[in-house]
């Protein structure tokens, strides 16, 4: 099983921006679809961002337009660039490996990355 290492959350302002990596312990980016999911507090772990094996991205509607997904596959390493962060962005955000088709994940969790946006 592959093991996802998510970094680069923190305590931001309302508007700022935080850019999130998730490293994976093999070369794997090239062979999965990745994406980014968020749990807040008392909800349900959720769809962020998704990118596949050739580059396609696409976004939940709470994002599009603040975040984007990236990726570096010899780096072994997604990145989720989020912009104008909002206080709803509070959560803790997690990569995943996704489906083909839509946006379900599968395999292993890492320990995600807590982004608390709070003025």
């Amino acid at each position: 099983q592959v093991e996802f290492v998510e970094s680069g959350g923190g305590l931001v302002q309302p508007g700022g921006s935080l850019r999130l990596s998730c490293a994976a312990s093999g070369s794997i980016f090239s062979i999965y679809h990745m994406g980014w999911y968020r749990q807040a507090p008392g909800k349900q772990r959720e769809f962020v961002a998704k990118i596949t094996t050739t580059g396609y991205t696409n976004y939940a509607d709470s994002v599009k337009g603040r975040f984007t997904i990236s990726k570096d596959n010899a780096k072994n390493a997604v990145f989720l660039q989020m912009n104008n962060l909002k206080p709803e962005d509070t959560a803790v955000y997690y990569c995943s490996k996704v489906s083909s088709i839509g946006t379900i994940p599968f395999g292993s969790w890492g320990q995600g990355t807590q982004v608390t946006v709070s003025s």
